[in-house]
């Protein structure tokens, strides 16, 4: 098979008959698709891991500085690369799906001109607000130096980490995945590499502590920032852009706000609920709490997957729904999906069977023990249903519907949060009653999302004027397209 860039360069030097992503066999394509990003997001967690054990070795209060900027770090990024980036990533793949090579051009400049307003955004949060922040989260004194140092020089970063992620993003539309994943890879061991040299020192230099970290961080933007815009103006879009006489359209902006917005939201309530749920669990004391994050442990190594075969799955659906491939894509996000389901599903309910086995890899301690087991055996099972709600929203974010995922979210929240607190101060179900509340906002979440789908499939009012029969609930059709046959229809 030709290389993603290759084949979409052959789409832009002639009318093509149909887009490579539209034809080319299912699964194959999902596993080229998700395969490097999957790999590249388990990297991750090992750099996380790393660069926690680099800042730890500056002292205690460098470590509580550096937490206290942790979930704002985690909140842009996710924004960055999730829910933003697959609105790009989603954006460009219905324009290329389409044929609109036009508006395929013209997205690369608004995706940076939105990436470049995001930067400056969270710059300003940055410095303005979150100091704030920091000092309500309980920082003070060398703590609060440190978050204040390392917060002000980390989204100093913002204006290259942006582009950065927009730009991997419009690579994944593209149906390439393995370059930005290869510059991912190294920018992982370049990360790591520097903040271990310019936090600890080497030799007789003592490093420049927490700020060394931040500034390592920096410099690792400007690497992937650089790379990956060489890998666009290479044609690794499938062409070269070109910004002359490209005019800043409010249709294009939309297309790709519309759904950015409505993830990025999605996002900062997850961000919100997990904290609160955490307060909910804290209440219960230090050993509830750690029992707590170990056990959440399982739910962080699973994301990574989900999300994996979720950015395979943007690409394909909005290469399908911007050609009127209605019925491919529901296939493409069923598949994907029900993938996740099973195993997500496998793993959970493994280590569900044996939670305290998986509880004693972290601790010791009778009680933190006894808590995991606790929250593992509850939720664990359920997690087949988490991978399936957020594999099908990546999928939806292909298909430009995000009405579902979005509302599937809020409830998700509501559940975890509101029905945590009514069990636990109404009912009295104390911890427990935490555990089952997070557990039945997964159930919300993995089927009101996959029963929105099942019972309005998109693209139905498409099919229908054009004269096919629209999908049926729950239909995975055995052929994707009628030979000879095109539906043409006005886009929703």
């Amino acid at each position: 098979m030709a290389a993603p860039a290759v084949t979409l360069r052959l789409l832009f030097r002639s009318p093509p008959v149909s887009h490579p992503l539209l034809t080319a066999p299912i699964g194959r394509s999902l596993l080229r698709l998700a395969g490097p990003t999957t790999g590249l997001m388990v990297v991750q967690i090992l750099v996380a891991i790393a660069e926690t054990w680099i800042v730890a070795r500056l002292g205690v209060e460098a470590l509580a500085g550096f937490v206290l900027v942790v979930p704002f770090m985690v909140l842009m990024l996710n924004s960055a690369n999730g829910g933003m980036g697959g609105a790009v990533a989603a954006a460009f793949a219905r324009a290329t799906g389409a044929g609109r090579h036009d508006d395929a051009n013209a997205l690369v400049l608004h995706t940076l001109v939105i990436a470049l307003a995001f930067a400056a955004l969270f710059m300003v949060l940055g410095w303005a607000v979150m100091p704030m922040l920091y000092i309500a989260m309980g920082g003070s004194g060398a703590t609060l130096r440190d978050a204040l140092v390392f917060g002000n020089l980390w989204f100093a970063g913002a204006l290259l980490a942006w582009p950065a992620a927009f730009l991997s993003a419009l690579l994944r539309g593209a149906g390439d995945s393995l370059r930005p994943s290869h510059v991912g890879l190294a920018a992982a061991a370049l990360y790591v590499s520097l903040a271990a040299i310019l936090g600890l020192g080497v030799g007789s230099w003592p490093g420049l502590g927490i700020a060394g970290v931040a500034i390592a961080s920096n410099l690792t933007f400007v690497f992937s920032a650089a790379l990956l815009w060489r890998l666009v103006r290479r044609g690794g879009l499938g062409f070269v852009p070109r910004f002359a006489g490209v005019r800043l359209q409010r249709r294009l902006f939309g297309e790709i706000m519309h759904v950015g917005l409505l993830g990025s939201v999605t996002t900062l309530t997850a961000s919100l609920a997990a904290t609160l749920i955490t307060s909910l669990v804290g209440q219960f004391g230090t050993a509830a709490l750690a029992g707590y994050g170990i056990a959440m442990r399982l739910e962080f190594m699973l994301a990574p997957l989900a999300f994996g075969v979720g950015t395979g799955l943007t690409t394909l659906v909005g290469v399908a729904a911007g050609a009127q491939d209605w019925r491919r894509a529901l296939r493409v996000a069923w598949t994907g999906g029900l993938f996740a389901f099973a195993v997500i599903g496998v793993i959970g309910w493994i280590v569900a069977l044996v939670p305290e086995l998986w509880a004693r890899i972290f601790a010791s301690d009778p009680a933190v023990i006894a808590a995991a087991v606790a929250c593992i055996v509850r939720v664990a099972p359920f997690y087949c249903l988490f991978g399936l709600g957020l594999t099908l929203n990546f999928a939806a974010q292909g298909a430009g519907h995000m009405a579902a995922p979005f509302s599937a979210s809020l409830l998700r929240a509501f559940v975890a949060t509101a029905g945590g607190w009514f069990l636990v101060e109404r009912l009295g179900w104390g911890l427990h009653g935490v555990f089952v509340a997070i557990s039945a906002s997964l159930v919300v979440y993995g089927l009101l999302i996959g029963g929105a789908l099942l019972v309005r499939p998109w693209g139905s009012k498409h099919l229908t004027q054009a004269g096919l029969p629209p999908p049926s609930a729950g239909e995975v059709p055995r052929h994707t397209r009628r030979r000879g046959h095109e539906v043409k229809a006005k886009p929703e």
